[in-house]
């Protein structure tokens, strides 16, 4: 139990140390997008690469890996949208944010500190492995739902050329990518390359969670608790319950990498579908009741896990 506090503590109280100087106005609007962009633009980037380029990676596609996690993800966003019709939601849009935001992990401000931290760097290689996709697969999804909730045959034209110059355009992708590239030719790292990159990465694990705490001083409780409830449940238990099964009973992945998809899956909500939800004015109260009472229930929830897994 020591050792899960040495974890859950520094991370969250960092998290919660952000939360806090924002809310009492000590770290203004532009201070949050300065650490923002700094985490997201360079830190994270640069710590992907580093990692990536000097990784022993797998012989074959680690298909059980994503699988496992993916399958799961995409049975919990078909469950939300099940969970939001069955609460009496008929439009074919608010279940797709339902689901959306039931399955969507808070992988990159919450996630990549609390793993590598959890696991150390022989975590890694899955952790980012996941990652990679993340975004791309979930958004996808989603946006391939809600246009046809809105029957916009055009946009749906124009998704595969949008989603290709959002890769690009996302560092964070661009870092995975670049990081993968290198290692594929073989290159070794030049040493004051890899001590820059090292300091940076160091960066990413406080920066990442102080960010993320100012940037939740900006969400409130604000009603519709009802599918708040709906989207803890499905984000907090049955995402990670269902990856499990999956993990251990179908694709039987090791240990190492059976921790790392289960934390992922345990992960609150990110901010991608509060984003979302305001794009498509729809279900944006539940949504953001929903962030911070997944947020305030992870403390407890992804501690049991480590307590669980022994960490």
């Amino acid at each position: 139990m020591a050792s899960v506090l040495e974890v859950v503590l520094p991370v969250f109280g960092i998290l919660f140390l952000g939360y806090g100087a924002a809310w009492g106005g000590w770290f203004d609007e532009g201070a949050q997008r300065g650490l923002g962009l700094f985490v997201f633009n360079f830190a994270i980037p640069i710590l992907l690469f580093r990692t990536l380029a000097q990784a022993s990676l797998p012989p074959e596609p680690p298909w059980g890996l994503l699988l496992s996690y993916y399958l799961g993800t995409v049975g919990v966003f078909v469950a939300g949208m099940l969970g939001a019709r069955l609460l009496g939601h008929r439009a074919l849009d608010m279940q797709a944010i339902v689901g959306f935001a039931g399955c969507f992990s808070n992988t990159v401000q919450i996630g990549m500190p609390l793993i590598l931290k959890a696991l150390g760097e022989r975590a890694a290689l899955p952790l980012f492995l996941v990652i990679a996709f993340h975004g791309l697969l979930l958004i996808t999804l989603l946006t391939v739902v809600m246009e046809l909730a809105r029957g916009s045959t055009g946009s749906l034209r124009r998704l595969p050329l949008n989603t290709a110059r959002g890769l690009l355009g996302n560092p964070i992708i661009v870092g995975l990518l670049a990081g993968l590239g290198y290692n594929l030719l073989d290159l070794p790292l030049p040493a004051a390359l890899d001590r820059i990159a090292g300091t940076m990465g160091e960066a990413v694990v406080p920066c990442a969670l102080f960010s993320m705490g100012a940037g939740l001083s900006r969400y409130r409780i604000a009603g519709s608790l009802r599918e708040a409830v709906l989207l803890v449940g499905l984000k907090n238990v049955l995402h990670p319950l269902l990856v499990y099964q999956l993990a251990t009973r179908v694709f039987a992945l090791n240990e190492l990498w059976l921790m790392v998809t289960v934390l992922l899956a345990a992960l609150p909500i990110g901010v991608n579908p509060f984003l979302f939800a305001q794009r498509y004015q729809v279900g944006a109260p539940a949504v953001t009741t929903a962030i911070v009472l997944s947020t305030a229930l992870s403390v407890a929830t992804l501690s049991a896990l480590l307590v669980w897994f022994r960490i």
